[in-house]
């Protein structure tokens, strides 16, 4: 049985959508008197997805990472890097190519991975497939220690500010993001990404999660396999140190919690307790407009084929 609500992404999709009209824009004839600044401002945004001329100190190594498949024909893909805390930290990037023909700003999905260190670290292939989903630019920080970032995996510690530099860069540097509405993904150890941002940043406007973690410490206590890693890359157990466990746990502080939530996750899961989701969302329905959809299986991080047109739907209402 499925409960009618709604939140996230990362099976490989095939939508069928619209590709809009291009629009190009004039470039200002330096010798001509001064443009309104109407024209000033396209010109100044003309080949806003040339990536190149975004390289900088902060910014640097865009390659195309697009795998000859089939999201070509609906997405760009791009593998960066940036800079949070002085470490050099990987990015990745989809931007629909509907969205790159109108030469205009498009709205933007983040999308905050699971796994820890090397294990669930982002491919070349993780965003496409979420771009097409979402009908959104898609960026995605690799966190430090992940993959080929920097420094090390603190699990929601000071790997945190990878998620929030990004979204600076979002906001001050990439000038094909519009910030509206913008919205943050997180799958299941994304939750502990996805949920502290929100609290912390008020760019984000609404929340996404699937199979997501919500309480740590339950975590922690149901996985016998977690219990080293949590200790090795959080620095403590929870008994010996539960605040840096709550820190990262929407359950415990979801009264701050006031961005619409989408969330989706398995009754079944054998990685995050439904538990979980179910406690998160008795929590925030009463406040907030948070949406849950569960499915009777034991999948983890999956969104069903029948959804895709409700996550949709929910991101442009």
């Amino acid at each position: 049985m499925r409960k009618t609500r709604i939140c996230g992404i990362l099976l490989p999709v095939v939508l069928v959508l619209s590709v809009l009209a291009g629009c190009q824009t004039e470039k200002a004839n330096q010798a001509e008197p001064a443009a309104p600044a109407e024209t000033a401002i396209a010109s100044e945004r003309a080949d806003i997805y040339n990536m190149e001329s975004y390289e900088s100190d902060e910014v640097f190594g865009f390659v195309k990472v697009n795998q000859g498949g089939k999201y070509d024909a609906f997405c760009t893909t791009y593998k960066f890097n940036y800079l949070s805390d002085g470490l050099k930290i990987e990015g990745y990037l989809s931007v629909p190519l509907s969205v790159e023909k109108t030469q205009k700003p498009g709205k933007c999905a983040m999308y905050n991975h699971g796994g820890n260190r090397d294990y669930g670290k982002l491919e070349n292939n993780t965003t496409a497939p979420m771009c097409v989903v979402c009908d959104r630019i898609v960026i995605a920080s690799q966190y430090r220690g992940c993959g080929g970032s920097e420094g090390e995996d603190h699990f929601g510690g000071d790997d945190l500010n990878d998620v929030i530099k990004l979204i600076d860069l979002c906001e001050n540097t990439f000038l094909f993001i519009v910030m509206d509405d913008f919205c943050v993904i997180g799958a299941s150890r994304g939750g502990v990404m996805t949920y502290p941002a929100a609290r912390k940043d008020s760019r984000i406007k609404r929340i996404i999660t699937i199979g997501a973690v919500s309480d740590l410490i339950e975590s922690y206590e149901a996985r016998d396999d977690m219990k080293d890693v949590l200790k090795e890359t959080i620095g403590f157990t929870p008994e010996e140190n539960p605040e840096e466990y709550k820190k990262r746990s929407a359950v415990y502080w979801a009264d701050e919690i006031n961005i619409p939530v989408l969330i989706f996750h398995a009754k079944h899961d054998p990685l995050v307790p439904y538990g979980q989701a179910e406690k998160l969302y008795e929590i925030l329905k009463s406040r907030i407009d948070c949406t849950l959809i569960s499915y009777d299986d034991d999948s983890h991080a999956e969104v069903k084929p029948e959804d895709y047109q409700t996550i949709l739907d929910w991101l442009n209402q």
